[in-house]
């Protein structure tokens, strides 16, 4: 016999209004509240957690894979390249992008993908005073675990915190969950990874008189297409990577609580297992940081007004809204379609990041660094324009873009 209780109806104060609410505080999340916020709108953006950047940062997956095409094409520009730079800021922790940031010739930028590895503390502390001087209310410790709509339109998210149970009015909302929350919990169409999510959880190490990033299980390097140049840059950082999961029998979908929590247990079980093994040999092997968070790649996302497969490398799409790369091989490139950030179910929400419409196939491409900050860029530029997105004037979108230097187009010039 099923148990439940009954709740007892309870009136939820509005404790803000925003012009645009932004649901995560990742990759995504932070070009969306970006973007909306030069564009003149007022941005509330809520971080569960108390630091920004996701698995960039709290899931210590440090290393911002390529901008480019991997044939000395550079694909991602805008926000994604702004975030590359602020990333480095204050020095890279390895593969400093010369070859793209010092002027280097065609064969070296061949050689030498536009990617780099990054301080994931200097990152999450650059990115907040970046939000800050741009005006966006930052809620931290805040989780978003209702909606209420009317007419096809969300009219306001409720969020829970220290504060207790409130509610926030909005006029548009981007879900940057990376697990389509919003779009869950608003009614709009959303559909689960068929594979699920491997057992990985990368760490900081100190041994030797120096910190090094070790990517335990599930690196997002696949060795055997990894270049075979002596002296590259991608050959060297990732020779010791590695790419299979800590589990090969632990699956987990990454929308489930009680099993997210399993899965942390079990990878933090591994990676205890994998430190008292170097310690026999190296006692002053020490972790310095663990990832604070699931490493959950693939989990639930927006079924939008179009699924983008991985089959559309370079074709033309007259809605495009930003490019990408394959991360995992030289050669191809995406053009994303703006139908992939909504739905017709719900007017005013946007996806971007994990959450946006694409098959299984082009997940796997669209679910990291780059591509993140590509679709969060152009969802907070669209909610600068409008908040009826199936409706939007896509020229007045794609010109916005273009004068905030985003290449729409593969045959375009830049």
């Amino acid at each position: 016999m099923e148990k439940f209780v009954f709740e007892r109806e309870r009136k939820t104060n509005i404790a803000l209004s925003c012009d645009v609410l932004v649901a995560g505080g990742g990759i995504a999340g932070i070009a969306a509240a970006m973007a909306a916020a030069r564009g003149g709108k007022n941005v509330v953006l809520l971080e569960r957690e108390y630091l920004l950047g996701g698995l960039a940062t709290l899931g210590l997956v440090t290393i911002y894979l390529p901008l480019c095409d991997g044939k000395g094409n550079q694909l991602v520009f805008g926000i994604g390249e702004e975030l590359l730079k602020l990333s480095i800021e204050h020095g890279a922790e390895a593969n400093y992008p010369s070859a793209w940031l010092d002027g280097g010739s065609l064969e070296e930028r061949i050689k030498n993908r536009y990617i780099t590895q990054f301080n994931p503390h200097l990152f999450a502390l650059r990115a907040e005073a970046l939000l800050k001087t741009l005006g966006v209310t930052i809620l931290y410790g805040t989780l978003a675990c209702a909606v209420t709509c009317e007419d096809e339109m969300i009219t306001s998210i409720i969020v829970e915190n220290k504060s207790g149970r409130s509610a926030i009015a909005v006029q548009s909302v981007i879900d940057c969950t990376g697990d389509a929350d919003i779009c869950h919990m608003s009614g709009a169409k959303t559909v689960l990874h068929e594979g699920g999510n491997g057992l990985a959880s990368w760490y900081y190490y100190y041994s030797g008189g120096k910190v090094t990033l070790k990517m335990f299980g599930l690196a997002d390097i696949v060795p055997d297409q990894m270049p075979q140049n002596e002296g590259s840059q991608e050959k060297d950082q990732y020779k010791a990577s590695k790419v299979e999961s800590l589990d090969k029998n632990h699956r987990f979908s990454g929308v489930d609580g009680e099993e997210l929590s399993r899965a942390v247990i079990a990878a933090h079980g591994k990676m205890y297992e994998d430190i008292l093994e170097h310690r026999k040999t190296d006692n002053s092997y020490v972790p310095v940081t663990i990832s604070a968070i699931p490493l959950v790649r693939m989990s639930r996302r927006l079924v939008g007004a179009y699924t983008m497969d991985d089959t559309e490398n370079r074709k033309y799409m007259p809605d495009s809204i930003g490019m990408t790369g394959d991360w995992r091989k030289r050669g191809p490139a995406y053009e994303i379609p703006f139908r992939t950030l909504y739905c017709n179910e719900v007017k005013n929400l946007l996806a971007a990041g994990r959450d946006i419409s694409v098959t299984d196939t082009m997940w796997e491409i669209t679910r990291v660094i780059p591509a993140c900050a590509v679709t969060g860029e152009a969802a907070g530029t669209a909610a600068a324009i409008g908040n009826n997105f199936p409706k939007l004037d896509i020229a007045e979108l794609q010109k916005r873009l273009t004068a905030q230097n985003v290449k729409l187009h593969v045959d375009s010039p830049h």
